[in-house]
């Protein structure tokens, strides 16, 4: 029978957070696939974890994921770590998931830390609905492409930065999104843990003056419904009804009903739309 691939979630920063399910699995198992095995050995030695690891990362993913494959073919478990927080998360493990799906192997996941989770939790800023972006492009046009899709999202957005790049990601998304709010959250779980509350121009002030340390997790709110319809509706006051109306019959729909839709978004009634027609 093949074996189980194990996506064990591993401490952001304090190694109190591993759970005791990892500790346990990460001992049975007969192999770890590591994204960085000098910072893994760490965490095994603490936990006096002696099974043998290998090393799996961005820049082997295929090919060191067909030999995994193989093995678990073979009927080895192995276990998946990152260097911090959960497999799969902004790391090259949704390649080897992926692959052990198609070979029909079966793939479990511990669940455990994760920055961008434990960022929004501290945030202050709204839980129910959130869009995850890990960390933007870094080609330039596909990264301004992201970033004014974000304008329009009324989720709670979550980004990933190096410390490094900061206040220039700061004030990409300020130019686009405007002066949001934001929850700046850093050195997570560990002694100097920060969730630095403010706004995106006041961050850029900050952090202009004060270098940061430690990676990044940026919370940012969401637009708000109320204001892209006071938008929309600004839009649609520009424009004459009869041009409004055309909007829509030249999207294939009837008269009758983009008169309707006409209606909805200028929020007046059907019969102000026909009389101001004929």
């Amino acid at each position: 029978m093949a074996g189980i691939l194990y996506l064990c979630a591993t401490p952001i920063g304090n190694l109190e957070d591993m759970t005791f399910r990892a500790v346990r699995v990460l001992g049975e198992v007969d192999l770890i696939a590591a994204e960085d095995t000098r910072n893994s050995i760490k965490l095994l030695n603490h936990f006096e974890i002696k099974t043998p690891m290998t090393s799996y990362h961005e820049y082997n993913k295929i090919e060191k994921g067909k030999k995994l494959v193989q093995k678990l073919l073979e009927g080895q478990n192995i276990a998946l770590i990152t260097d911090a927080g959960t497999p799969g998360i902004s790391d090259p493990g949704e390649e080897l998931v992926k692959m052990c799906y198609e070979a029909g192997i079966t793939v479990t996941s511990l669940p455990g830390a994760a920055a961008c989770i434990t960022a929004l939790t501290i945030s202050g800023l709204a839980t129910r609905r959130f869009a995850f972006e890990a960390f933007l492009p870094s080609d330039k046009k596909e990264r301004q492409e992201v970033v004014k899709e974000l304008e329009q999202e009324t989720r709670t957005i979550i980004l990933y930065e190096a410390p490094h790049r900061l206040v220039k990601t700061l004030k990409e998304l300020e130019g686009v999104l405007g002066n949001r709010r934001i929850t700046v959250c850093r050195e997570l779980t560990k002694k100097h843990e920060t969730a630095f509350v403010t706004t995106l121009r006041e961050a850029i002030v900050y952090y202009e003056e004060t270098d940061p340390k430690g990676e990044c997790v940026l919370v940012v709110e969401g637009k708000s419904r109320e204001e892209i319809r006071k938008e929309a509706q600004s839009q649609w006051e520009q424009m004459s009804l009869e041009d409004h109306v055309q909007y829509y019959m030249d999207q294939g729909i009837d008269k009758k009903e983009a008169m309707k839709k006409v209606a909805k978004d200028r929020g007046i009634s059907k019969r102000d739309v026909y009389n101001s027609l004929i």
